[in-house]
């Protein structure tokens, strides 16, 4: 049967190796899983149907072989009774039974045995798809962390190092300069502020001489000073 071959191609299915064919192997993965649960559900139903046809042939060997005994049973009573003919009537109808009983029998064994090739194919899917449900995870964090790896090998492969470090050397010469006229404009600031000793000794010397006109107007006498312009 189709299904059956179905089945044990995908018993024999190696996962690893679908996932090195795939393009996206998460979605390959998952797919598995659908395709064995599809296939564990036709199994399964081919397995109810198949103990169906077995319970059936059963039933009907059972009947056979009880409509066996009775024949016999008939005919030892019509022995027992003496009569000959009538007991030879009945082994013939038992005979006739046997036939039945013998077809039956190799039809069931015959069911039977189709019943536990398919029950060993069901508990082997129902093995193999909890093995790949509890692979899943782990298969696909494989599969994330490979393309991560791949994608930061692709940046680090196509990155020119040499032209960004040579950016870098640039971008910190500019910033070097920026310090250096920012701590130029700095000590010109600071000079800018300290006083000039020899415009303060005019500006004394100025004062000194609006006060001595002013000291002469009024007729009083200028203090003496000392070379810096300080009274004595």
């Amino acid at each position: 049967m189709a299904i059956f071959q179905r089945i044990g191609d995908i018993l024999k299915a190696n996962i690893n190796d679908l996932l090195d064919k795939a393009e996206n192997p998460e979605k390959m993965v998952k797919q598995i899983i659908i395709d064995m649960e599809k296939e564990l559900e036709k199994c399964t139903n081919a397995l109810g149907q198949a103990m169906g046809s077995q319970r059936q042939l059963g039933k009907q060997l059972d009947k056979a072989k009880a409509e066996s005994a009775s024949w016999e049973n008939k005919a030892k009573a019509a022995l027992q009774a003496g009569n000959q003919d009538l007991a030879k009537q009945a082994l013939q109808r038992k005979v006739n039974a046997d036939k039945q009983v013998e077809q039956y029998q190799q039809m069931y064994d015959t069911a039977t045995a189709q019943v536990n090739t398919i029950k060993g194919q069901v508990d082997a899917l129902k093995m193999k798809l909890d093995e790949a449900r509890s692979r899943q995870s782990m298969l696909i964090a494989r599969s994330k962390m490979a393309d991560a790896q791949k994608s930061m090998a692709k940046t680090l492969g196509n990155m020119d190092s040499s032209s960004a470090f040579n950016k870098l050397d640039k971008m910190e010469e500019k910033i070097e300069a920026k310090e250096a006229q920012a701590e130029a404009f700095t000590d010109l600031a600071g000079t800018s502020n300290e006083p000039d000793p020899f415009a303060q000794l005019e500006a004394d010397s100025a004062v000194d001489a609006e006060m001595a006109r002013l000291m002469a107007e009024l007729g009083q006498t200028a203090p003496a000073t000392d070379g810096d312009g300080t009274d004595i």
